[in-house]
């Protein structure tokens, strides 16, 4: 079950049902299946606080991935700024949607095993959140 709720912010704009049946498609190309994940959207006040009380860091980011995963199941909690995501898109010259969908799925993949932080990782995740953001954009195309 994928869940999405909001905190001193408005819900994004997402379809909800488009965007968890993508979740479970990215997951299922890394033999993964979805179990919990809860999504909580926030803004840049709320991320800091939560990355200095979990994570002993003092900035803002655009998430911050929870992983509680068991075997192939993934498990955990995903906390966006909104804020900084919309800073991200202007800053990288992007449409706010593509980066939202970009960070949705940055969450998953790090559930997935993937990372962004060692030598040469970051080009491995941006190439998975391109080829997922492709899988998005089939799937968004695809009459209901």
């Amino acid at each position: 079950m994928i869940t999405y709720n909001s905190e001193n912010v408005k819900m994004p704009p997402i379809r909800r049902r488009v965007v968890s049946q993508w979740i479970k498609a990215v997951a299922a190309t890394y033999h993964r299946q979805v179990g919990e994940i809860g999504y909580l959207f926030v803004d840049d006040e709320k991320i800091l606080e939560v990355n200095r009380e979990y994570l002993s860091h003092d900035y803002y980011t655009d998430i911050i991935t929870f992983d509680y995963c068991e075997g192939s199941r993934l498990n955990g909690d995903l906390v966006i700024s909104l804020d900084t995501v919309r800073s991200n898109a202007e800053l990288f010259g992007r449409a706010y949607d593509e980066e939202l969908h970009r960070v949705i799925i940055h969450g998953v993949l790090h559930l997935c095993g993937i990372n962004d932080k060692g030598p040469g990782e970051r080009e491995i995740m941006e190439a998975a959140e391109n080829q997922a953001l492709q899988v998005l954009s089939s799937l968004s195309q695809t009459p209901r």
